[in-house]
């Protein structure tokens, strides 16, 4: 996975790419590796880094949803189960089990949820990841020690996925390289080309790094760019009313002190309807989601204060320790690609997470709504919507059993760097090649230098914030810390890339910016 090799490739060759997928989330690094095991000539074109916007935001959950299967969306949580099991058995190095508690405050609600969730179980099938069961308050007590006591009368727990969502995303991008795909990121699309039949067949793009503008030719283009996707369908028809509305979730991270187990706490019903999780993650706690419409689409987008406050206040209705503002190392905020409600005034908890492919006039191929968890299904989806529409030779989806880059069985938590599965070996090779790699970024945390290599060599990093945001994840983990460590970062990728003193003052400085954002004042 190398930009260099893909650059020169695009210099070198002017081919007809069978498919160009614009987007470098989910959803586009999903269609990316199925097109590529299909054998099409394969392209994928990133603004910014692969998963910067919401794919890297996410509340680090591979579900089903109960949430979901309380609306009577039986469909999504049936198809968003299957992908779960799926997930687990092709990237055992990314995913775990992991166990909910839900507290009850009231003597039927034990009950009540263990039966819904009971449920949730047979709907999962020979894919579950473990029954569900009605727990006492002394239990409760037990698995999730800093729950308030007064007026707790049962629980029910039960068992779901976490993963790291950046990482796969990465990984995904790796297996479908390997496969014969080329991926660039920041690379930009600025325009479409069309036949004299009205029919798209060319991508009009600039290299961000250089400026230098590419004009691609292609059978197919695939619009699989979230909450910008109007942007997309706009270059296509400049009348095109938007489809897409922008819903805000932000998340807050806390020490572990504040929910001292490995067990996740789960609220089944906020002030406002929803769920909201507390996830041990990494040795912090994951604390969200809000859900509100955001007018304005952005790369960054930025957590409001009503939504702290709200996580907050929630929060601190069942935990004993109390949590400030001061205690939260970080918080950020992605945004949620939905389809425009038909009804007026339904509000975004009650639109569905299910995916909608739309196949506009020109050829041009769109992809809204989904989430993480059924990333396969939404490519395998529009492929074969492709396929029907006649763009591509029929072939056949395999990502159903096909292993993602890092696979391994052996799976220690407690190995700092257990999340690169099979890649770990690889880094550990280059802290023995260069002593100095094997040295921490920071003293706090595991992470050591060699990853930063390993980042920009096999990983295609470009930035500091490519690393400490998505490679590394430490700036959603606690964002102080990543700005210490940024120094350092640019240096060691200034060093690999050749670049000169003026990058890495630059970087930095940017990157200060940027951090800055992640924490509150």
């Amino acid at each position: 996975m190398n930009r260099d090799t893909s650059i020169d490739y695009l210099n070198l060759n002017n081919i007809t790419w069978d498919v160009i997928i614009i987007g470098g989330g989910a959803t586009g690094l999903g269609i990316a590796l199925d097109a590529a095991l299909r054998g099409y000539k394969t392209l994928l074109l990133e603004q910014s880094d692969f998963t910067k916007g919401t794919s890297s935001r996410s509340t680090k959950l591979v579900h089903g949803g109960v949430r979901y299967l309380a609306q009577g969306n039986i469909r999504l949580v049936f198809e968003a189960l299957h992908e779960r099991g799926l997930l687990f058995k092709n990237a055992p190095h990314l995913t775990q089990n992991q166990s909910f508690i839900i507290p009850s405050f009231s003597i039927f609600g034990g009950y009540f949820y263990t039966l819904g969730l009971k449920i949730y179980d047979l709907m999962a099938g020979r894919l579950s990841l473990g029954n569900s069961a009605f727990i006492n308050a002394r239990q409760v007590q037990e698995y999730l020690p800093g729950i308030k006591s007064k007026h707790l009368k049962n629980g029910t727990l039960y068992h779901d996925g976490q993963f790291d969502d950046a990482r796969l995303g990465i990984n995904l991008a790796q297996t479908s390289v390997e496969n014969g795909a080329h991926l660039l990121n920041y690379m930009q699309v600025t325009g479409l080309g069309k036949n004299k039949n009205g029919k798209i067949n060319q991508v009009q793009a600039t290299d961000l790094e250089t400026g230098k503008l590419y004009s691609l030719k292609t059978k197919t283009v695939i619009n699989a760019t979230g909450v910008f996707a109007d942007a997309i369908l706009g270059m296509d028809d400049v009348e095109k009313k938007p489809i897409i509305m922008a819903s805000q979730g932000t998340h807050l991270v806390l020490d572990q002190s504040f929910l001292p187990t490995d067990y996740a706490l789960m609220i089944p019903k906020t002030s406002d309807g929803r769920v909201l999780f507390a996830i041990p993650w990494y040795n912090k706690v994951v604390v969200g989601t809000t859900d509100i419409v955001i007018d304005l689409e952005s790369l960054e987008p930025r957590a409001l204060k009503k939504e702290v406050d709200f996580i907050l206040s929630t929060l601190n209705q069942y935990l004993i320790k109390t949590v400030t503002r001061a205690d939260v190392l970080s918080v950020f905020s992605g945004l949620r690609p939905l389809a425009r409600p038909q009804k007026k005034h339904q509000k975004t908890k009650e639109i569905s997470r299910g995916h909608k492919i739309i196949v506009s006039k020109s050829g041009l191929v769109s992809i809204i709504g989904g989430k993480w968890t059924t990333y396969r299904r939404m490519a395998e989806d529009t492929l074969d919507r492709v396929i029907k529409k006649g763009n591509l030779k029929p072939r056949k989806c395999i990502t159903k059993d096909f292993k993602i880059h890092g696979y391994t069985l052996i799976q220690d938590l407690k190995d700092p760097l257990h999340q690169y599965g099979s890649d770990a070996e690889g880094i550990r090779g280059l802290a023995l090649e260069n002593p100095k790699w094997a040295e921490k970024l920071h003293p706090d945390y595991p992470f050591i230098k060699a990853e930063v290599i390993w980042a920009v060599r096999h990983e295609m990093a470009r930035k500091v914030e490519d690393v400490l945001a998505r490679r590394l994840r430490i700036l959603f983990l606690d964002a102080r810390a990543a700005l210490k460590m940024a120094p350092e970062t640019a240096q060691l990728i200034a060093t690999e890339r050749e670049k000169p003193d003026s990058w890495v003052q630059e970087q930095i400085k940017d990157f200060e910016v940027l951090a800055k954002g992640y924490w509150l004042e």
